[in-house]
């Protein structure tokens, strides 16, 4: 086809580009202090479990 040159890279690009976007947003909502109180909530309460 006429015209298509470049547009694998364009494609991988875009795709490289919604990774690191995602990536990014990850990243925001894992260091967030909501995880972290919700994580020591859950091994607290597995700690505290009586056999």
């Amino acid at each position: 086809m006429v015209g298509d040159e470049g547009m694998s890279t364009a494609e991988y690009a875009i795709g490289t580009l919604a990774a690191a976007a995602l990536a990014a947003v990850l990243y925001m909502v894992v260091t967030g202090d909501s995880v972290a109180t919700m994580l020591a909530s859950v091994i607290e309460n597995a700690l505290s479990v009586d056999l």
